[in-house]
């Protein structure tokens, strides 16, 4: 592979995937083989569980291609490709200014459900891997495991009786009473 042309500019989600792919980057075993350091298996990694990984080239020049009517700017498209929006509001947080820039808000809103729609018509989704989804299942779990034990930081549990005999576990707060 050889540098035609030093800092080009922006790189998409797809050409990083593509550029570690070349290197030898790839989900399985043999990764002490590979001429890929820790660092960018860890990109490609988090890369493949994007819409990135089933995007192509060809995908990505029509996008662009169908988007040019709307003048938005090299980064807005570079953006809309990555994260691959599929919402009116997530449009909305890409196109800076798009109020001033589109006339109105009514047409900013026209533009921004129009460019929603190419996004779904053009950009391929992300993978539906029903591993990666139970693994995201489990660091969820883990977090509000981890936010539970946050919350339960200095408070005090006591023990009361019920009317039944049995007793009970009430979590009350810590007074400061310095």
């Amino acid at each position: 592979m050889k540098i035609l042309e030093a800092n080009a500019g922006a790189l998409t989600n797809y050409e990083v995937v593509d550029f570690l792919r070349s290197k030898g980057a790839a989900i399985d075993s043999t990764r002490v083989l590979a001429q890929v350091s820790p660092s960018e298996y860890k990109v490609y990694d988090y890369l493949v569980q994007t819409a990135a990984c089933n995007q192509t080239r060809e995908h990505i020049n029509e996008f662009v291609d169908k988007c040019k009517i709307y003048g938005l700017a090299k980064a807005e498209v570079l953006n809309i490709i990555n994260i691959r929006p599929t919402s009116i509001i997530d449009i909305y947080t890409i196109i800076e200014e798009g109020e001033a820039r589109f006339g109105d808000e009514t047409r900013f809103g026209e533009v921004s459900k129009e460019l929603a729609e190419l996004v779904e018509k053009t950009l391929p989704p992300p993978p539906t891997d029903p591993e990666s989804e139970a693994g995201i299942n489990e660091g969820k779990e883990e977090t509000e495991n981890e936010e539970h034990n946050v919350e339960t930081k200095g408070e005090e549990q006591t023990k009361e009786g019920n009317d039944d005999g049995k007793e009970e576990t009430v979590v009350g707060e810590l007074m400061d009473t310095s």
